[in-house]
């Protein structure tokens, strides 16, 4: 394990207790909690992905239980997109360690622009729930969107919640809240997806993953909570929030070199 001091431990723990709040409402916490866990000295970024990974799916395991019972996810779309994703991951953490280290931050940046000009752009989107299709066309429409950001998911990571949540919304035409409680079941699939290819290659620093994802679970369960009392048009705003602050980050960074 990387040589750690108690004071970054600590910044680790509050990033991730943020993180788990975040993801919970409208995803996205891996865009808080992969970044803090580069700074580690000595870590490589597979190391960190797959590190992240535990974290995340500590906090998504209570988040989609809390959704589930609360909010009462739609299956029918939950179930097949899940599996799908989470045979994409596998693939994508199977590619991850080709991507050159620098090359991160502009992908998610140009994502989270992307996300959040779409968002803003359709002010009335995600207030009810509207599906675009039924029966087979829908579940074809999930395994799609499963596919594509499982594999994602994978690869990078971060941003998953907030990509599942508005694909959901935009393309299959969910409200924010439901969106939200069906994008928990979908990520804690990748998760485990790119869990099952890291776990056996060593990728995973148990200690440091392990405290990051004790407090991710907490501020995932405070999330959900909260969003499930404040219904979607809550959600919709901290979401735009969050993706925004989280391009003037990345931008930042970026311009930085």
């Amino acid at each position: 394990m990387p040589e750690i001091d108690l004071l970054a431990l600590a910044l680790l723990v509050l990033a991730g207790l943020t993180a788990g709040w975040v993801d919970a409402v409208v995803g996205g916490g891996g865009l808080i909690q992969l970044p803090a866990l580069l700074l580690v000295p000595g870590i490589t970024p597979v190391q960190a992905l797959a590190t992240n990974k535990v974290g995340s799916i500590m906090g998504t395991s209570v988040s989609a239980a809390t959704f589930y019972r609360r909010v009462g996810p739609d299956l029918r779309t939950a179930a097949p997109m899940a599996l799908a994703a989470l045979a994409s991951a596998v693939g994508g953490a199977a590619v991850a360690s080709r991507i050159p280290a620098e090359a991160f931050t502009p992908i998610i940046l140009l994502a989270c622009v992307a996300v959040a000009a779409w968002t803003l752009a359709r002010p009335k989107v995600g207030r009810t729930t509207d599906l675009r299709w039924e029966g087979n066309r829908h579940v074809g429409a999930a395994l799609g969107l499963g596919v594509v950001i499982g594999a994602y998911d994978g690869v990078l990571g971060p941003g998953t919640g907030s990509f599942l949540v508005i694909a959901l919304v935009g393309v299959l035409g969910y409200a924010f809240l439901p969106a939200s409680a069906i994008a928990k079941i979908v990520n804690f699939a990748t998760n485990a997806g790119a869990l099952i290819f890291f776990v056996p290659h060593g990728a995973v620093i148990w200690s440091l993953g392990l405290a990051v994802g004790t407090a991710n679970l907490l501020g995932a369960y405070l999330g959900a909570r909260m969003a499930v009392s404040r219904g979607s048009a809550f959600v919709r705003v901290v979401f735009i929030i969050v993706v925004s602050l989280l391009v003037v980050r990345l931008g930042w960074q970026t311009v930085q070199g």
